[in-house]
């Protein structure tokens, strides 16, 4: 056999195997006599499997296959010696099947056919099927007693029933391929696109008073739900349901809208971030699958709102959940906690996708944010905890995650950590915390620490900060990023701010009577302490006690503290009768307005660390601290820079002749013991 010969018998036996092993289509090969007798040549595995199960014999499956139609058709290919194709239907015990048949003369002198059927029984039920449950769904949905769009995930229009198109006055070549938002007005959108938002992310949510425009150009108010259309685990767009508001509320439908969403942003409440993330966890646990909870907080943001106002407040935190709402997604939801807190859900990250999405986070609320034709800068602490890794049940991840979320403000804030286990170390209960707080000062607890500011041109030290420490018998060291919000929040702060007062009035008369030279002692003033009425008494009568120099003794006020102007000017002029120091610490974080600058007497200028941190390689971090200094030269007063770390730090303030700087570049704050052995054991005064 030559080698022509032997491909051919491969190819061929190759043919015959595919034919008989093909599950799909059945085979014969049938001989027709003169007298249009058939008899069956051969069949398939397939066709042989098949009919084994439906006919008795060879001849039934010729008697019911072959029907007088049947007989008809192989004629005409006889005839015609052409290939022939159609759909047949054939009932065998009362089953129809319907089949694609090919017929086609093999041998025309002996009258050999070959028959294929291919079963198309299955499909031709799911094409029905699928047609019925389409014709169900647009009747539904076209039927339906409230208007209806179908939004895909481009948040374009492709579909709307004839109510939508009715109550609205479109019609629908104008609505069709339109973007939703096209009819959304202005003040609506924000909420609305939240809300596409998260139905996107697979969530059906809701939003009430909804102004949506009609086509005579009024807005009508309207209750909205949207339902995402799901399909194999992929969103693909969402149902729209819209409802008149003017006709009837339901008031159910608007009760759970207020017990699941912040009426604030729009964003979902602590009571949705509960329920969802205990059914991610139920999820997560079944696919042995990861969950991020990520817990921001501003920094800073109550000295905001009380410089600007609550209502100013409330829309700088409407433009921020703004930002933060461009980060959800189907696998990322967004919640307001309270406040100035907000809470990512994040479903499937890995730990460093989880650190990538902080940082692009931080990113965000680092650029400026303009309200009233003011900039604001607003930075964030972040604080992270990953199922299943730091717990297994909801309340213990979140609080993981706010124990991460403490360190990082403690640890200089503008970062983000996530929770270790040595953070449960220092992390009391809050409520038992407190009673400890109240005991603190009998039990001597409380300490001071004094962080030394460095003058940058001599090098001397002549003025030092004075910060609490609280050491608990306890709880250990506790950060006073947690116990001095509790104090402010308690009340307990004006007892504490007296005992620090008192603390360096005592300090300062030791160092006056040992001779030393004269130094200068900063201690903070809480708002809460500096809007007293006898705030000012109080001070001169400190100073009377301990017979100290007035001008040795410097208070540190925020800029968030001097919001009632006249009150602030008698208050400041009072002490600037008795010979205090006044400083303003934080400068550049509150109030915008350099107003005050020039009506009130102030006498030292703090700029804030925000505005040093990374200034060697921020230009607009020293561009800012520039100008403050300048500023404060322009009008007679000094600039102390805070957190400085870095050489390249301590160059470009002294090129912009800063006076003074503190930070750990100079010195961490310090018992006093060290203060009196290695800064005042020189020259007498």
């Amino acid at each position: 056999m030559n080698n022509s010969a032997e491909i051919a018998l491969a190819v061929k036996n190759y043919i015959v195997d595919i034919i008989n092993e093909n599950s799909l289509i059945f085979t014969f090969i049938i001989r027709m006599d003169e007298r249009e007798n058939f008899s069956l040549i051969y069949t398939n595995n397939s066709g042989a499997s098949f009919f084994t199960h439906t006919l008795q014999s060879k001849n039934e499956f010729l008697s019911e296959v072959i029907s007088k139609q049947m007989q008809s058709l192989f004629n005409l290919v006889s005839d015609t010696n052409e290939k022939l194709f159609l759909q047949q239907s054939i009932v065998f015990e009362k089953v129809e099947y319907i089949f694609d048949i090919s017929i086609k003369q093999i041998d025309e002198k002996k009258k050999i056919f070959g028959l294929t059927m291919h079963n198309k029984s299955n499909e031709e039920v799911e094409k029905k099927a699928l047609i019925e449950a389409k014709e169900k769904y647009l009747s539904l949905v076209s039927n339906n007693l409230d208007s209806v769009f179908f939004v895909n995930e481009n948040g374009t229009i492709t579909y709307s029933n004839s109510i939508a198109l009715k109550e609205l006055g479109y019609e629908t070549e104008f609505v069709k391929n339109k973007p939703v938002e096209h009819f959304i007005e202005e003040n609506s959108l924000r909420n609305f696109q939240l809300m596409m938002k998260q139905t996107l992310s697979g969530y059906p949510t809701e939003m009430h008073n909804c102004l949506i425009l009609h086509e005579k150009g009024h807005y009508i108010t309207v209750y909205l739900k949207a339902i995402p259309n799901e399909i194999l685990g992929e969103i693909h767009g969402f149902h729209l349901f819209i409802r008149d508001m003017t006709a009837a509320v339901d008031e159910k439908d608007q009760l759970f809208y207020l017990a699941y969403h912040d009426h604030l942003t729009g964003l979902w409440n602590r009571r949705a971030l509960k329920e969802h993330l205990r059914e991610n966890l139920e999820q997560a646990e079944k696919n042995e699958s990861q969950i991020s909870i990520i817990r921001i907080d501003l920094d800073r943001f109550k000295l905001i709102n009380e410089s600007l106002g609550y209502n100013s407040g409330d829309e700088l935190l409407k433009k921020i959940a703004d930002r933060l709402g461009l980060y959800i997604d189907k696998k990322n939801n967004l919640y307001r906690q309270s406040g100035d807190e907000f809470v990512y859900i994040l479903k499937g990250k890995t730990r460093d996708q989880t650190s990538v999405f902080a940082e692009t986070i931080l990113a965000e609320l680092s650029k400026p944010i303009y309200l009233d034709h003011q900039e604001y800068f607003v930075t964030a602490s972040i604080g992270i905890s990953m199922y299943p890794f730091d717990g297994k049940n909801l309340d213990e991840l979140l609080i993981k995650a706010d124990q991460a979320l403490y360190v990082a403000k403690d640890r200089g804030r503008a970062h983000y950590r996530f929770f270790q286990d040595q953070m449960n170390l220092s992390f009391p209960n809050e409520a038992l915390m407190e009673s400890h707080l109240r005991r603190a000062i009998e039990k001597d607890e409380l300490t001071i620490h004094f962080q030394p500011q460095v003058n940058l041109v001599t090098g001397e030290i002549n003025s030092f900060e004075a910060l609490l420490r609280w050491n608990n018998r306890k709880f250990g060291y506790v950060s006073p990023m947690q116990f001095i919000p509790l104090a402010e929040e308690s009340g307990m702060i004006m007892q504490i701010g007296d005992w620090v007062l008192e603390e360096a009035c005592k300090q300062l008369k030791y160092w006056q009577e040992k001779g030393y030279r004269p130094v200068r002692i900063a201690v903070n003033i809480s708002p809460k302490q500096f809007k007293q009425e006898n705030f000012a008494i109080k001070i001169r009568e400190k100073i009377n006690k301990y017979q100290i120099t007035p001008s040795s003794l410097e208070v540190e006020i925020t800029e968030s503290a001097m919001t009632h102007l006249q009150d602030t000017l008698i208050m400041l002029k009072e002490l600037k009768e008795i010979g205090i120091v006044i400083s303003i610490d934080d400068f550049g974080t509150g109030y915008s307005s350099l107003s005050y600058l020039k009506k009130y007497p102030i006498d030292i200028i703090k700029i804030d660390q925000s505005f040093i941190k990374d200034m060697e390689t921020d230009d607009k971090n020293a561009a800012i601290a520039n100008t403050i200094i300048q500023l404060a030269h322009s009008l007679g007063m000094e600039v102390v820079a805070e957190g400085v770390e870095k050489d390249k730090q301590v160059e470009i303030l002294k090129a912009a002749k800063c006076q003074k700087a503190q930070g750990y570049f100079f010195s961490r704050p310090v018992p006093i013991e060290a203060i009196n052995e290695s800064y005042m054991k020189i020259e007498k005064a």
